[in-house]
């Protein structure tokens, strides 16, 4: 059975509502800030950022471990996450007493690194090339648990499934919701929240310029490989996108935007200063491209908020420039 079709059977069998039951103990329910730009959209920002660990990724973790039984857990757990599915995933571990081994890129963030050992995961760091072929294939090689991926479980876009809920909540009007891509499990999520209750709200991916897959596979229509450059935006950015997922993208996603590292800095530096929200790369990525929307009332999903110090204060301090 693909992806889509386990997704669309826990969607007929009450797997969003039950997402909601399930994130409860673990997550907030995040507001939905008005940004205070100068004209272009009325923007709102979806602040995932203050979420227990930063980011968004404790829904989707919380709501995927609570779908296995302790039989399934006995022997632990492992993922593959550039940190903040991995940190997710530890809250939720550390909670219910399970280990956790998390095999994490070399281009990961060390706050990141930091928080998941805090919480008691054991962390493998990899050239990039190896972690992705761990996210392509689920094979550790070390036998450290059930592996649970970040993106392609329906567990896991389930979770984020609850972000779109609130949205649409909170606000019925919005006509585009931006979110940043990274595996795609949290836009598909949102996405299918919202069609679920009947919002026709566009749904827009973005993506850095340094690693724009979806990009791509939207030119292409399929799959592609890319060449992928680092930058400081290490939440989302990969070589392709993952075959597992694209019916779902290609189906939910009507229009990406490609960010360029100026944007997202700037987005960084506008959360902060307008918003006094501190943000990472992908959600600076986020904001950047709402700005830019054709919508007049836009959501920006804040992804997280787990940004390097150093880089953080090195984007604060840049003179704030025009867009360009």
């Amino acid at each position: 059975m693909t992806l889509k079709s386990q997704v669309e059977q826990q969607i007929a069998a009450g797997g969003l509502e039950a997402a909601r039951e399930a994130i409860r103990d673990y997550a907030i329910r995040t507001p939905l800030l008005p940004f205070v730009g100068d004209g272009g959209p009325v923007i709102r920002l979806k602040a995932e950022c203050l979420q227990p660990y930063g980011s968004f990724k404790v829904r989707a973790a919380s709501n995927v471990l609570a779908g296995y039984s302790a039989e399934a857990l006995r022997h632990g757990v492992a993922c593959a996450s550039a940190g903040n599915f991995g940190q997710g995933l530890a809250f939720a571990a550390a909670r219910r007493g399970i280990p956790l081994a998390v095999h994490a890129p070399d281009n990961a963030a060390q706050v990141k690194l930091d928080v998941m050992r805090s919480l008691g995961a054991t962390v493998h760091v990899h050239p990039f090339e190896d972690w992705w072929r761990i996210m392509m294939t689920r094979q550790t090689g070390a036998g450290d648990g059930l592996f649970v991926h970040p993106v392609c479980e329906p567990g896991v876009i389930l979770g984020n499934s609850t972000i779109g809920f609130e949205i649409a909540e909170d606000w019925p009007e919005a006509d585009t919701v931006v979110v940043p891509v990274g595996g795609g499990g949290l836009i598909s999520g949102i996405a299918l929240a919202m069609r679920g209750l009947g919002h026709k709200a566009r749904i827009v991916a973005c993506e850095i310029e340094t690693a724009a897959p979806l990009a791509a596979a939207f030119t292409a229509g399929y799959p592609v490989t890319i060449e992928r450059q680092a930058s400081f935006v290490d939440g989302i950015g990969s070589t392709r996108v993952l075959d597992e997922m694209w019916p779902l993208l290609s189906e939910l996603v009507d229009e990406v935007i490609t960010v360029s590292i100026a944007e997202a800095k700037r987005g960084v530096r506008l959360a902060a200063e307008n918003s006094h929200l501190i943000v990472e790369g992908a959600a600076g990525v986020s904001l950047s491209a709402a700005l830019g929307c054709r919508g007049e009332r836009v959501v920006a999903v804040l992804s997280g908020g787990n940004i390097d110090r150093r880089e953080l204060c090195r984007i604060l301090g840049d003179e704030v420039r025009p867009r360009p």
